[in-house]
């Protein structure tokens, strides 16, 4: 865990010096923080150069709470870190899950290094800072005290992950199910089930809207095949559930999937029931026109790798239940498979020196003469002065009270 923290950590820290970060989405971030720790609340500015409430676009006041670590390391590499660490962190209910459902501590170690190795773990570790990232150690928490049965820390854990976006709560709602029919904690399940969706139904519809000036979210666009809104998509799975299908289930909706399942070895079938918690955050982005959101390599992933890696760790124990003798073999296979996935499609640079190894990235952490010049130039802007910049630039303007995207130029100077 330590050396995954570091390791991711110094990556971040590269690619942003190397300006693979961008306006969209850590400059985002880093505006709504700062906007936060200087009496704006969330505050940053939008794409064509009004001043919004980061509400507007999604449900994520966590990020109000991370204005602490702002003011003690005022750079975006102190929210890089803190996503580093924090998935890192994952790896502990991890090993805590398998260790009892396995009986083996030495399997639990095989489950919790294939979390730390498993693609979609490490190129969200990667994909800049994202709020919704932090959905995916705060469920791998939930989970654990869930099965645990200590509602308590379990529904801690579980609003803090709803409030990095506004689907999370409905990934929420699903572990109240698998909680219903696979832990005996009927009411308790139902009880949660029912505050997910109020959660998500109250993010979506209440209070998006209000702070969005056209009444709803931009990202419903996403879905204009399959009806633009919540209720026009619950509508075509109604009279047109074919669509819904053949939208879904693509070439390329079929390869994400893939990707997400086979580095676990097809564990996650044998249970069926914790993945039910996967099924509104899949449909989310398998309907989305977004291709973006049918790629492991971004931040689309948060909400499906702590159900998926759980599913796995439950998956190996019911198959090993009959067969005790099989559960250091099943872990061994396990943590070899994710190292042979991770060398197809993890994120660790050091796969470019061999062959058939992942490229995707390889020179990303690459800091270029012109990056140094160019960090330099940026330094020399006065540090309230309203800019206007292009992506690529933007995540290292955007600490200030207005940073516009170029072309719009308005007041900048």
């Amino acid at each position: 865990m330590a050396s995954y923290a570091v390791g991711f950590s110094a990556l971040s820290i590269l690619h942003h010096r190397a300006f693979q970060t961008g306006r969209f989405d850590l400059g985002n971030m880093v505006q709504a923080i700062w906007s936060t720790a200087h009496g704006h609340p969330l505050q940053l500015t939008g794409l064509r150069g009004d001043q919004i409430s980061r509400l507007a676009a999604h449900f994520d006041p966590i990020l109000a709470l991370i204005t602490p670590l702002w003011l003690v390391w005022p750079s975006p590499d102190s929210l890089l870190v803190a996503q580093a660490v924090a998935l890192a962190l994952g790896a502990l209910p991890v090993f805590w899950l398998a260790r009892k459902h396995l009986g083996s501590a030495r399997a639990a170690l095989g489950f919790a290094l294939a979390y730390l190795l498993y693609p979609p773990t490490q190129w969200l570790t990667l994909n800049e800072f994202h709020p919704v990232a932090l959905a995916c150690p705060l469920l791998l928490f939930a989970i654990w005290y869930l099965d645990e049965g200590r509602l308590l820390p379990f529904a801690l854990f579980a609003l803090a992950a709803a409030t990095t976006k506004e689907e999370i709560a409905f990934v929420v709602a699903g572990l109240g199910l698998w909680a219903a029919l696979s832990r005996g904690l009927r009411a308790e399940g139902a009880a949660i089930f029912v505050a997910g969706v109020a959660v998500a139904a109250l993010a979506i519809e209440v209070v998006i809207p209000h702070f969005n000036r056209a009444g709803s979210s931009s990202f419903f666009s996403r879905y204009g095949e399959v009806g633009g809104s919540p209720g026009g998509i619950l509508h075509t799975a109604v009279t047109d559930p074919w669509k819904i299908v053949t939208t879904a289930f693509t070439g390329r909706g079929l390869g994400y999937l893939a990707r997400l399942v086979l580095p676990l070895g097809l564990l996650v079938l044998l249970a069926p029931l914790i993945l039910l918690a996967a099924l509104p955050e899949l449909a989310v982005n398998l309907l989305s026109a977004a291709t973006t959101q049918t790629s492991i390599r971004f931040h689309y992933t948060a909400g499906l790798i702590p159900v998926l890696i759980a599913a796995s760790v439950l998956g190996a124990a019911r198959l090993v239940r009959a067969r005790p003798r099989l559960t250091q073999h099943v872990a061994a296979a396990v943590l070899v498979l994710a190292i042979a996935s991770n060398y197809a499609l993890g994120a660790i640079p050091l796969w470019r020196y061999f062959p058939g190894g992942q490229q995707a990235q390889a020179y990303a952490a690459r800091v270029t003469h012109h990056d140094r010049l160019a960090a330099h130039a940026l330094r020399l802007i006065p540090p309230r002065a309203v800019v206007s910049a292009p992506n690529t630039l933007g995540a290292h303007l955007s600490a200030r009270p207005r940073a516009l995207s170029f072309p719009f130029v308005q007041d900048a100077t």
